[in-house]
């Protein structure tokens, strides 16, 4: 099996927040403090008032994997000089961020909540390795509702997936797909695009579980930072 994905970019956002301006990556999420960005309403002269907010999020968005209401426990500052954090998962860039929550927010764990919205004072990239256990814990879950709600758009990965070298194909990433089970793929794409996940397992011989198998490959990307190629986490090809 290839653990392998589509090369990683050299120029991802820092992990310290990006650039004293913020920095924007291709999937639209910005990183940088609330200073650092630019408000929406500013641009087409509207007023971008908090009290406008809907519900549904608005902009880039993260799933929500852990609540500290007391803030970092290595913060060594008094409580009341502490702010709220969570740790969250980037729709649908798989970034993991710290975000740094207004006093009365109220949100738990799976949330959706706006990075640009007005709970979020802050945030910044974290790699895994910085979140916390309760967080880590629930990317996998993170993942399957990030996938569930735009199917079509995963679904598209076997419609899409392209070679990544003359030997190495996109779908060889993806756990268990070896070269037969890519060339099915391959095969039966041509006579028609794939529109569900279902459709998937019904016309792919030997592909029984293609959402479970992406939801896999996602997960390990987010896990481990060092993959020579990924395709979905940070992903900007």
């Amino acid at each position: 099996m290839t653990m392998d994905d589509a090369a990683v970019p050299e120029d991802r956002p820092r992990p310290d927040g990006g650039t004293e301006e913020g920095s924007t990556d291709t999937t639209g999420e910005t990183t940088g403090t609330a200073e650092d960005r630019v408000d929406p309403g500013d641009e087409d002269g509207s007023t971008g008032e908090a009290g406008d907010s809907t519900d549904e999020p608005v902009g880039p968005t993260a799933v929500v994997l852990d609540v500290l209401p007391n803030g970092r426990p290595d913060d060594d500052r008094p409580a009341y000089q502490k702010s709220p954090v969570a740790y969250a998962l980037g729709a649908p860039s798989f970034r993991l961020y710290e975000i740094t929550l207004d006093e009365d927010t109220d949100v738990s764990v799976s949330d959706r909540i706006a990075l640009d919205g007005p709970n979020v004072s802050r945030y910044r990239e974290v790699g895994f390795d910085d979140i916390t256990r309760n967080a880590a814990a629930e990317v996998e879950y993170a993942v399957e509702a990030i996938v569930d709600a735009d199917e079509r758009r995963f679904v598209d990965f076997y419609n899409e997936a392209e070679p990544i070298t003359l030997r190495l194909h996109q779908l060889n990433l993806l756990p268990g797909v070896g070269k037969k089970l890519r060339n099915n793929v391959l095969d039966e794409r041509k006579r028609g695009p794939f529109e569900r996940f279902e459709e998937v397992e019904e016309r792919v011989s030997g592909l029984h579980r293609p959402r479970e198998v992406i939801v896999e490959r996602i997960v390990e990307e987010i896990r481990k930072e060092d993959l020579k190629y990924r395709r979905f986490a940070g992903y900007e090809g």
